[in-house]
């Protein structure tokens, strides 16, 4: 854990000191005792944001994963393979399609979360027969997320160049134009289910349990099952509300996670939350730093890395 949160620090330093403007460590030094110089303002108002934006986006995505995991049961589930991110996708895509134009993009975080829980819910209703079981919810969540794939590219299709353009560069997975409102905006949702997490906890220690133990043990299943799936979207949708559809990265930080941490536990949430930080906010390093002076979206760096990942897990898990 020490070594990966020193990778995030030197992360964090990366990010910014890396861009258009090079700062040598002297010059950050002075950038972050003197926010209101021009390269204060380019640390404070340009970098800093859009680096603390993905540290949040990425634990978020990672403890969403991990929460899945342990529901479902398989290190192969994640927010992108049960629908969340899908309906994210598709709620974003049809706010700015037929609702931006009239109430701008002040909403577009609400339509993205709004999206991915009313995915979760179509899954666990369509799964639901006496109960869910893991194998139904993955089923069913790949159904769900191939159709509102379709409804996306549908609706994508429709729109003006200029709509399809932006929805394009959200649904790749961006950082790009961070704020300060955004970056509280979404620390006051992510600390919010961070405290709900906390008294579920035992829950999802237990979830990887056979239905016959845990009810046992006491455990209402279905009540715990569903409570943490819903809270494994809410995660998810606040972190693609504001980072856009950033795939794989809640598929490999908490497989990731538990190879350093064996045991399921907080030091183990933290390693995944931390693993998914460093993910994002390097490939958005990235895709701003490579290709100067083009400014490429984190998701194609992110899954450049997680699609053979996915790919070799799935080999692994056959095999």
């Amino acid at each position: 854990m020490a070594i990966v949160a020193m990778l995030l620090g030197l992360a964090l330093v990366a990010c910014l000191s890396l861009g258009k403007v090079p700062l040598p460590p002297h010059e950050l030094r002075a950038a972050l005792m003197a926010p209101g110089s021009d390269i204060g303002l380019i640390v404070w108002q340009l970098r800093l944001p859009r680096t603390l934006l993905g540290v949040m986006a990425g634990g978020a995505l990672a403890l969403s994963g991990w929460l899945l995991q342990q529901v479902v049961r398989n290190p192969l589930a994640s927010p992108d393979t049960l629908g969340v991110t899908g309906g994210a996708s598709a709620g974003a895509v049809c706010y700015l399609a037929f609702l931006a134009s009239t109430l701008g993009s002040t909403w577009l975080p609400l339509a993205a979360a709004t999206g991915a829980l009313t995915a979760v819910g179509l899954v666990y209703a369509m799964a639901w027969q006496q109960g869910v079981t893991p194998l139904r919810l993955v089923l069913m969540g790949i159904g769900l997320s191939a159709m509102l794939a379709a409804v996306t590219t549908f609706v994508l299709l429709s729109s003006p160049l200029s709509t399809t353009l932006s929805a394009y560069v959200w649904l790749t997975g961006s950082v790009y134009g961070s704020n300060w409102t955004e970056v509280l905006r979404l620390a006051s949702w992510f600390a919010g289910a961070l405290l709900m997490m906390v008294p579920l906890m035992r829950f999802a220690l237990l979830a990887s349990l056979d239905d016959a133990l845990a009810v046992g043990i006491g455990v209402r299943v279905q009540l715990s099952r569903g409570t943490l799936t819903l809270l494994a979207a809410g995660l998810a949708g606040i972190a693609v509300a504001w980072g856009g559809a950033i795939a794989f990265v809640g598929l490999v930080a908490p497989h990731l996670a538990r190879r350093l941490v064996p045991g399921p536990g907080a030091a183990q949430i933290v390693m995944a939350s931390m693993i998914g930080s460093v993910m994002v906010i390097l490939a958005d390093l990235l895709g701003r730093t490579l290709f100067l002076p083009l400014d490429l979206p984190a998701g194609i760096f992110v899954a450049a890395v997680g699609a053979p990942f996915f790919l070799g897990l799935l080999i692994w898990q056959v095999r």
